[in-house]
């Protein structure tokens, strides 16, 4: 196969531990599993915590093992780069003894496994991928479970960073616009906690709650506000490749750079809050009216107090003025939500920096001030997001939170 010396005929080994510490490895299992015992070994069990982004590749290789192991060791070559590009040193807790592992294993696999499909690796994923999406994604869509589908979805997203790294000097628009179509697809079939806000199918019964119904159609009030910038680092994009923008919350997802899942779960909080302060304000309301309800603005303002009361608290302790600002121009309770749904983002990415409330004010007082620039300049249609790393989704938990972390652990062992 003609490819890189980085390409999977060759992985590159690291220095060697002996069998005697892989084995070794495996025995730190807290699940006492030893790895000597008969029957499979599941390497997406055994990843160290620090190389977390690789368990998905891992589990993917697993899924189609039976059904082409070759794609399969393509897979587990894709987990060990992105592991070794994660952590070259191998400094980080059982990263060492895991990668010695992997590598032992592709170098077998390396050998027994066959081509199936074609004469190159680079050939044999780009036709199981358009296999996989056909079989899966196309075929018997309105017959399977969205829990199946979920899997299915991110199967496929795994292969087509497979098949990227598999041929990183071939760029193909076909598979480039497919696996975008794949990627919106995709959050129709996520994960949720209790309310299913991006699932296709059938509407829930939870989701047809007059006052949950209002929460959902005052979050995507979006109009009015300038667009984020998109991030070119990997090229030039078109106008519909952009991620997808429904609320207001996935509007500070693409300004600050919060991590998509928290994003998820604070929208699904923020929601249930004002549902229930509405509901229990309007408890008196009769039935045939909250089939049109709307969340009143005394729900909002109710909330505000309650999520800001620390904040507003913290300024009045340091004789600083708040900058929580409404635009006079406003004509909604848009600006009210954004601050409570920055808040809330903050919060639920913080780790353990949440531990230290006047810290989380801190931070919330000037990304505040932050979005009152954005949000009262109208000037211009767009603009560049503040936060932004390398076309990462962590932009705000490395820039901000990691920084923080990284004192107060210095400290801690001085």
């Amino acid at each position: 196969m003609s490819m890189s010396s980085g390409g999977p005929s060759a992985p590159q080994r690291q220095p060697s531990m002996g069998r005697r510490n892989i084995s070794r490895a495996i025995t730190m299992r807290t699940d006492g599993y030893s790895g000597e015992e008969e029957g499979p070994i599941i390497e997406s069990e055994l990843v160290p915590s620090s190389l977390a982004p690789i368990v998905p590749i891992l589990r993917a290789a697993n899924e189609i093992e039976d059904e082409n192991p070759r794609v399969a060791y393509l897979c587990r070559f894709t987990a060990f780069e992105k592991a070794h590009t994660m952590d070259p040193n191998s400094s980080g807790r059982g990263v060492r003894q895991f990668k010695t592992y992997l590598l032992h294993r592709l170098e077998k696999d390396e050998k027994d496994t066959q081509r199936r499909l074609a004469s190159t690796d680079a050939k044999e994923i780009q036709r199981f991928y358009e296999h996989y999406c056909k079989k899966y994604l196309e075929e018997g869509l309105q017959t399977r479970k969205p829990d199946e589908m979920a899997r299915y979805y991110q199967i496929a997203s795994v292969l087509y960073d497979v098949l990227k790294t598999v041929t990183p000097d071939k760029p193909n628009s076909e598979y480039d616009q497919y696996a975008k179509g794949v990627e919106k697809e995709k959050a129709s079939f996520s994960h949720y906690n209790i309310l299913p806000l991006n699932i296709s199918g059938p509407t829930q019964p939870v989701m047809e709650i007059p006052e949950i119904k209002a929460a959902v159609a005052i979050l995507r009030k979006i109009n009015n506000l300038p667009t984020p910038r998109p991030d070119t680092t990997n090229g030039p994009q078109g106008i519909d490749d952009g991620p997808i923008v429904r609320d207001l919350l996935d509007w500070l997802w693409q300004t600050f750079g919060f991590q998509k899942g928290n994003v998820e779960n604070q929208k699904e909080h923020l929601i249930l809050l004002l549902a229930n302060i509405d509901m229990r304000g309007n408890g008196n309301v009769h039935q045939g009216e909250r089939q049109n309800h709307m969340i009143q603005r005394d729900t909002v303002d109710h909330l505000m107090k309650r999520v800001f009361q620390n904040y507003i608290s913290w300024c009045r302790y340091l004789h600083l003025e708040s900058n929580i600002k409404i635009p006079h121009d406003a004509s909604t309770q848009q600006p009210e939500l954004l601050y409570i749904g920055l808040y809330l983002l903050i919060w639920g990415e913080a780790s353990n920096v949440r531990f230290m409330p006047e810290c989380l004010c801190y931070i919330f007082h000037h990304m505040a001030r932050d979005l009152y620039d954005i949000i009262s300049d109208r000037r211009e249609e767009s603009f560049d997001p503040p936060f932004r790393r390398e076309g990462s989704d962590d932009a705000f938990l490395q820039l901000v939170i990691q920084p923080i972390y990284n004192v107060i652990h210095n400290r801690k062992l001085q």
